[in-house]
């Protein structure tokens, strides 16, 4: 098991419609992939960017590879992006728990 930080720069104007993504697809869709959300939230100095954790059940790298090939998932992705991307850049970074986390 681990956990993932992952930040999302939305594109100018995109947000709402990587919310929605998230929301109607995506989260449901890590859970098919031995992913789950922990929590998600969109940040207050910088309202263009969604930050959220997930609890990887796993191999982080397996569980990423069969979502990327999800035929649901690239045709929700391609879908939300007939207007164009929806992503600017993503930062990730696996986390390891301390002896003191609440969360293990």
């Amino acid at each position: 098991m681990s956990f993932e930080l992952r930040i999302y720069h939305a594109n100018p104007g995109k947000i709402d419609a990587l919310l929605t993504r998230f929301r109607d697809h995506t989260v449901a869709l890590f859970a098919k992939h031995n992913m789950e959300s922990l929590g998600y939230w969109v940040s207050d100095s910088e309202p263009s960017d969604l930050i959220y954790i997930l609890k990887h059940s796993g191999e982080a790298a397996k569980n990423w590879k069969e979502f990327l090939a999800d035929p649901e998932w690239i045709e929700v992705k391609a879908n939300s992006e007939v207007a164009g991307g929806l992503v600017a850049s993503i930062e990730a970074k696996f986390l390891s728990a301390t002896d003191f986390s609440k969360i293990k």
